[in-house]
């Protein structure tokens, strides 16, 4: 955990420079079944609802005979979300978690995930019968301002390792930003 010292210092670093403040770059959402047909349309259209996007099918990288899956099968679908879709489906979704994420859900360049056991749990979701209930998980995507340099096709570049996120940087953002509780 952090200190509350440590907080506050890097608050008065983003007061001081506001370039390094943290932002949410995506929210990706992944409704991954391992199978194909009915159930993976139902849960396209579970998706669909729940974020106004239309998702996109991803398929088996291998075939896994345990599990019978083929290669290049449908077996999951994803939506990513940007800008003010993506704040206000993760507002929802983090309060079907009560607005708390373990300290562990953060990776080390201040990426973090975490799952929804039904799609129900959402708030302002009901339950359909005929679609039936799908876990999720949601995958969040924090950055910079200045972090385009290293995807831009044109004189791409790389970014100094003082703007690079880090797991601290994005704790204290999430907590100030979203209200969350890191446990």
């Amino acid at each position: 955990m952090l200190s509350a010292t440590n907080e506050e210092k890097i608050r008065k670093e983003w007061l001081e420079t506001p370039m390094l403040t943290p932002k949410v770059r995506k929210v990706t959402v992944n409704i991954s079944l391992g199978q194909s047909g009915e159930p993976l349309e139902k849960a396209g259209k579970v998706l669909q609802q729940l974020t106004g996007q239309k998702p996109v099918k991803r398929k088996a990288k291998r075939t896994n005979r345990d599990f019978g899956i083929r290669k290049g099968e449908p077996i999951s679908c994803i939506v990513t979300l940007r800008k003010e879709k993506a704040m206000e489906f993760l507002r929802k979704a983090l309060q079907a978690v009560d607005n708390r994420i373990p300290e562990s859900s953060f990776d080390k360049m201040g990426n973090f995930s975490f799952g929804i056991k039904e799609h129900i749990e959402i708030p302002g979701t009901k339950y359909m019968p005929d679609l039936g209930i799908f876990g999720m998980d949601i995958s969040v995507t924090l950055g910079r301002a200045g972090y385009r340099v290293k995807e831009r096709k044109r004189a791409e570049s790389s970014i100094g390792k003082d703007h690079l996120l880090g797991s601290e940087d994005a704790i204290v953002f999430v907590k100030d930003a979203l209200g969350v509780d890191i446990t």
